[in-house]
């Protein structure tokens, strides 16, 4: 029986199968719903310093403990549910992680009511549209350093400029599928 040939995919997706699902499922495709971009970030910043597939093998336990990343029930977190998360082994128990999720829920509640769309300000740096990176892949680039800086003035953490590269990756404002990836096309396809 002869074997189906392998799609071409980006190398970080190839050796893991839930690395892989992520990569052919979510990885690129431009979101612009504000809530889940609040979350891919504030999952992001979870992931300073550790690699994304930790974070991917505990995404459920972060959904669950942070109520779905509903920014309103996370506003409301108190000192006794840090301390409850810092014992949740299906997360990440990093007390600084977990209050900066808190306060960037706040964040995104203040941006929200003043009316300010946090999907509209994210999209804002690159007029709505999906930036095509063709050249190699960097760490940052002169635009997640100026989101970053942004982020930073409104009282987000852990937002530095690798991390919000990544961010911008993931959540699709960049398209930084390999050039023969056979995601690439679709995730350019999505406006």
């Amino acid at each position: 029986m002869k074997q189906a040939k392998e799609k071409p995919r980006c190398a970080w997706s190839q050796n893991d199968p839930l690395m892989r699902q992520y990569h052919d499922e979510e990885w690129g495709i431009p979101v612009r719903d504000s809530r889940t971009l609040w979350e891919i970030l504030m999952l992001e910043g979870f992931q300073a310093g550790l690699s994304w597939q930790i974070i991917l093998r505990k995404r459920e336990g972060f959904r669950k403990a942070f109520k779905n990343f509903d920014p309103k029930k996370v506003a409301k977190f108190t000192e006794p549910d840090i301390l409850r998360l810092m014992q949740d082994e299906g997360i990440i128990r990093a007390r600084a992680k977990i209050a900066a999720t808190i306060t960037g829920a706040n964040i995104y509640l203040a941006m929200e009511k003043s009316g300010e769309s946090f999907s509209d300000f994210l999209w804002s740096f690159t007029n709505g549209k999906p930036i095509q990176n063709t050249g190699p892949v960097p760490a940052k680039t002169e635009l997640s350093e100026r989101i970053s800086k942004e982020l930073k003035k409104r009282g987000f953490k852990f937002v530095g400029p690798v991390i919000v590269y990544a961010f911008l990756q993931a959540a699709g404002i960049v398209n930084d599928h390999a050039p023969d990836c056979f995601r690439r096309k679709v995730a350019a396809a999505h406006k």
